[in-house]
């Protein structure tokens, strides 16, 4: 039998659910049930795309440092990769329902030590995403104390104020989170969608081109570089199954948000990435990057709807990065609780806030990380005698350089966990265009990674012969072999929790089980 058909092979009823929960080791170690709906679920993954950071941010670094103007089209291809990608991943979640999410799945599928390597990458990968955005957020908050306030600011008192902000709201129950990130996000969504509308109401000279779409313009040596670049902008729908244990029916709700996660995203990027192409024009839009860089948008903005409304846009610009980072925030404190309630962090990561069911004790972890990296970045910073921003676009680039390419990574072996994890159990056949699905998925993610390494000097704007291409990606891989090294050991010294990888809160139902008398464990199915 494979492990994950031991692992599986009771059924997880509501009510042998509630009795575990209802035990004093099972509430410690339990995330509240039931705290999250479909639309609670779907804001809170989105927040974390953060729409006007990807348009101000992304889009123009892809037109102006590679060239590509197809970029609305990259936005397409990632959407059906992701698509396919889900078809597995999320009937994945149908059957285990963990806060640990990829390295839940990992383990699961391929074994509590891959499981284990698995963790470790999801726990870098997703603080380093968090923390870099830090940078890019007391840069601006710097930005428009000296524009609107004629008040000089250093970037490092508004990012560790805003670590202190986020760290505080991490503590509070999900569903109040979500609504903080709900409002945020929709506001967003908004402006974007009225700039849309204006550019498109008022195009280029060359009119309404859908040249953009047009497969030329997919060509050249940065299209692999674009493709990294672009997919950072979908990363958020991964997180639904981090929320499994606090949504009301995990089974469905999960499955669906991801989905509609992934085609919200790759339909409301692809179409901004036109209008931003209507815009300026096709022949234009990469000329106009290079010159206006991130503040491309607000040019635009500003030439179509008025300085007032893009005024509006940059303090919203700032808002969103707060959303975004509350929403990592809140995934890393879930995964490190699902590590501390299995034994891959020790034992009081993995309790819970007794008022608020927040995994409390690892939202203070990421405070203390956010703090001690931003600190450290702060004490580099050149000041009035240097180039005050440069430590702050490293936080923000490399740092979530990083963490995307940890991201890419998992969703990768997750492709190839969910083939053997169905295959396993027998069920193969019944699961067989999933696994298609997922098995293309997983060899696109293998070779965007790839690129994402290759280039990884471009993305973190470092010389070809820079230590940092190898030094950045090497966090990943030091994160993987220490996490399995652990997993290692946790098999030849500690099986007990070893076995206890991936199963989260059903180790301890079937430890409740085991002290059932005989004569009644046989009702549990």
């Amino acid at each position: 039998m494979t492990r994950g058909q031991e692992q599986t092979g009771t059924t997880r009823t509501e009510a042998a659910e509630a009795g575990a929960i209802s035990t004093f080791k099972g509430q410690e170690r339990a995330l509240r049930g039931g705290r999250l709906g479909t639309a609670g679920l779907l804001l809170s993954v989105l927040a974390a795309t953060a729409p006007l950071m990807v348009v101000a941010g992304v889009m123009p670094t892809a037109f102006g440092v590679m060239g590509i103007v197809g970029q609305p089209l990259l936005f397409v291809i990632l959407g059906a990769v992701l698509a396919l990608f889900s078809f597995g991943y999320a009937e994945m979640s149908r059957h285990v329902h963990n806060a640990g999410a990829f390295y839940a799945y990992i383990a699961r599928g391929l074994g509590g030590t891959v499981g284990a390597g698995a963790a470790a990458v999801a726990l870098v990968a997703y603080s380093a995403l968090q923390v870099g955005i830090y940078g890019i957020f007391g840069f601006e908050v710097s930005s428009l104390c000296a524009t609107y306030l004629d008040l000089e600011v250093v970037w490092w008192v508004p990012a560790l104020a805003a670590v202190l902000v986020v760290g505080g709201f991490a503590w509070l129950k999900i569903d109040a989170n979500a609504k903080v990130l709900g409002v945020l996000l929709l506001v967003e969504v908004v402006l974007v969608v009225i700039f849309d509308v204006a550019a498109v109401a008022d195009p280029a000279g060359e009119g309404l081109s859908l040249h953009a779409f047009n497969p030329d313009t997919l060509s050249g040596a940065g299209v692999g570089t674009a493709l990294c670049f672009c997919v950072a902008a979908f990363l958020g729908f991964e997180q639904a199954p981090v929320y499994a244990e606090e949504t009301s029916r995990p089974q469905v709700v999960v499955a669906r948000v991801m989905f509609l996660a992934v085609g919200f995203v790759a339909v409301f990027f692809a179409l901004t990435c036109w209008a931003l192409t209507v815009a300026a024009g096709p022949a234009g839009i990469v000329p106009a990057a290079r010159e206006h860089s991130a503040g491309l948008l607000f040019f635009l903005t500003e030439e179509r709807l008025g300085g007032t409304f893009t005024d509006v846009v940059h303090v919203l610009f700032v808002t969103g990065m707060f959303a975004a980072m509350l929403s990592f925030h809140n995934v890393v404190a879930r995964y490190a609780f699902a590590m501390g309630r299995e034994g891959l962090l020790p034992a009081v990561f993995g309790r819970t806030n007794s008022a608020s069911g927040a995994p409390g004790t690892g939202a203070l972890l990421q405070t203390v990380v956010s703090l001690l990296v931003v600190g450290a970045f702060a004490v580099t910073d050149d000041g009035p005698t240097g180039d005050p921003t440069a430590p702050v676009l490293h936080l923000f680039t490399w740092m979530g350089n990083v963490g995307a390419l940890g991201v890419i990574v998992l969703m990768a072996l997750s492709s190839l966990a969910v083939i053997v994890f169905f295959v396993g159990r027998g069920a193969g056949r019944a699961q067989v265009w999933r696994l298609i699905a997922s098995g293309l998925a997983g060899a696109g993610l293998v070779v965007i990674a790839v690129y994402t390494v290759k280039d990884f000097d471009v993305l973190v704007a470092a010389g070809p012969g820079s230590a940092l291409t190898w030094l950045l990606p090497g966090l990943i891989l030091l994160a993987a072999l220490l996490g399995v090294g652990h997993g290692l050991y946790l098999k030849a010294n500690r099986p007990e929790v070893h076995a206890r990888i991936g199963l989260g809160n059903e180790a301890f139902q079937l430890e409740k089980a085991a002290a059932v008398p005989s004569g009644r464990r046989g009702r549990r199915h």
